[in-house]
């Protein structure tokens, strides 16, 4: 895809998210990697909803500026999920409401933020891993990120919001789409005791689809006592 394209298919897509109100104001940002191992990323105090593609940031394979406006503050989160995770592509990081809520409450395990409630959750997404809290732009995020080890395509950052990695631009924004009706669905039926898919079930899907879920031991993943008590 040519670096127009590339640029018009992030403002398209950022634009789609923020009118859906999946990321207000000017939260929320997004990155593709490129062939020579640079990026494209939005920039700081940007609305995603009003991006123009000629000011994109265009950052160099160690994460210099090249051109373009300065990008946003969570250059090292993005850099260490693609340091760490095969295959990415492109990152979306949202403000997303339900995300957000379910990272807030005390029930939620660390090493799997969702049960599998759908199939197309565990399809898109696999499990996800809940961080602690860390100030936005706090270098420390990008650490706790690579402790995961590549796990993990996608990542609840707790009071803050998911970054979800794909293959390319589309697999992550729909991903992202799903952790956050997924998110919807759990608090819509919180305290119902609904069915969920059973282990047979996600290895029926993992055998069909050729899925990589992150392995049973979940050492790595941080637990901090506010998101872990029951």
């Amino acid at each position: 895809m040519s670096d127009a394209k590339l640029r018009e298919q992030i403002c398209t897509f950022s634009r789609s998210l923020f009118e859906r109100g999946l990321t207000p104001g000017s939260s929320g940002n997004v990155s593709v990697r490129l062939e020579d191992g640079g990026y494209l990323m939005t920039p700081t105090n940007a609305s995603l909803g009003f991006l123009d593609p000629a000011r994109l940031s265009r950052l160099d394979a160690h994460g210099r500026l090249i051109s373009g406006d300065k990008p946003t503050k969570e250059v090292p989160l993005h850099t260490a999920l693609y340091d760490t995770r095969d295959g990415a592509q492109a990152i979306v990081h949202l403000h997303s409401i339900h995300s957000v809520a379910i990272s807030m409450l005390p029930e939620i395990d660390p090493a799997a933020v969702l049960p599998p409630m759908t199939a197309y959750y565990v399809m898109k997404l696999g499990q996800t891993a809940l961080l602690p809290y860390y100030r936005p732009g706090d270098d420390a995020v990008a650490g706790a990120i690579r402790g995961l080890a590549g796990r993990y395509a996608s990542v609840l950052l707790a009071n803050h919001g998911p970054v979800v990695a794909g293959t390319s631009l589309d697999a992550a924004v729909y991903a992202t789409e799903e952790l956050e009706e997924t998110a919807r669905l759990y608090i819509m039926l919180r305290g119902l005791n609904p069915r969920m898919l059973t282990r047979a079930q996600v290895d029926d899907l993992v055998r069909h689809f050729d899925l990589q879920l992150p392995s049973e031991g979940q050492d790595q993943v941080p637990h901090t006592h506010d998101h872990t008590s029951s």
